[in-house]
């Protein structure tokens, strides 16, 4: 498996505010907005790894090489990034999986790196509660909701995998709570604290990353992978579906292919979850085609 990964993971405008990034300014560049949230290990803005993330250390790369635009950043919640990259002509998310729901919105690069599949993040004093949908160590999110015994907390507008977010689509509405905050994770974590959500939906160091930055021990959560869901899920670039996001990921597309096989090494090992080592893939721009549906 890891040898198929030899080479390069408030909603009504609540924007925090910009940093212009120091690519050179040439008169008339084109503006790319490149829409950023905390979400380890891509990107990280607080605590020990603050700036360690994967996609924080590729960012300068791309800047460096696209000179032509004038590169903004904003840090932006989920929905508010959706939103701007169907309303903006020249806008990018650098941590997007892909979904055939938002294909015809956005354009996608290839991909970037792979990550271990988003996983449910539940208090170790409420496992029990997930026992009957425990199977060979993964958990049966439908089952679990369909029950109605397990309040799942989840990011607004955020795509989990287009396995998870079907099971999720499916099961009763009335046990999400859905988040639309500036740190939506943290948020759902102390509400899972308090016991108004039982379970969280996240990357693993995502999860335990937040958890760190709200007080929570290392050792008070439980992460199960969902039943059916792939191993591995992908990460890519995507920019605005118009003339300018097109141009601008074939810019980026020249960026990743040039990229040396090592170039995310040295931020990856250190997020491994314990036991993923040995199976986690190779960093590096994986060797994949790009969906075809788009």
């Amino acid at each position: 498996m890891a040898k198929t990964w030899n080479r390069l993971g408030l909603w009504a405008g609540l924007i925090m505010p910009a940093l212009l990034i120091f690519a050179p300014e040439s008169r008339g560049s084109e503006k790319l907005i490149w829409l950023l949230r905390d979400l380890a290990p891509l990107t990280v803005f607080d605590g020990p790894k603050k700036g360690q993330g994967m996609i924080d250390q590729l960012m300068p790369v791309l800047i460096a090489s696209m000179p032509n635009y004038q590169h903004v950043i904003l840090r932006v919640n989920k929905a508010r990034a959706i939103q701007m990259l169907k309303d903006q002509p020249l806008a990018c998310d650098p941590t997007l999986l892909w979904s055939a729901a938002r294909a015809n919105s956005i354009t996608y690069s290839t991909p970037i790196i792979g990550l271990h599949s988003n996983v449910l993040a539940i208090r170790r004093e409420n496992q029990p509660l997930l026992e009957p949908f425990i199977h060979d160590q993964t958990l049966d999110l439908l089952a679990m909701l369909k029950a109605r015994t397990v309040k799942l907390g989840v990011i607004a507008q955020r795509s989990y995998g287009e396995w998870i977010d079907e099971q999720v689509s499916h099961g009763p509405q009335e046990q999400l709570f859905t988040h639309y905050g500036s740190d939506p994770l943290g948020s759902l974590l102390q509400m899972q604290s308090a016991g108004r959500v039982q379970a969280v939906l996240g990357y693993w160091p995502e999860i335990q990353s937040k958890a760190s930055q709200v007080g929570l021990p290392k050792d008070a959560l439980i992460f199960y992978p969902v039943k059916g869901a792939p191993l591995y899920q992908l990460i890519f670039i995507g920019c605005s579906d118009t003339a300018q996001g097109r141009e601008a990921i074939h810019a980026i597309n020249t960026v990743l292919a040039n990229l040396g096989d090592n170039a995310l090494n040295s931020s990856t090992a250190q997020w491994f979850a314990p036991g993923q080592a040995g199976e986690y893939p190779e960093p590096g721009p994986v060797v994949a085609d790009p969906p075809t549906e788009h």
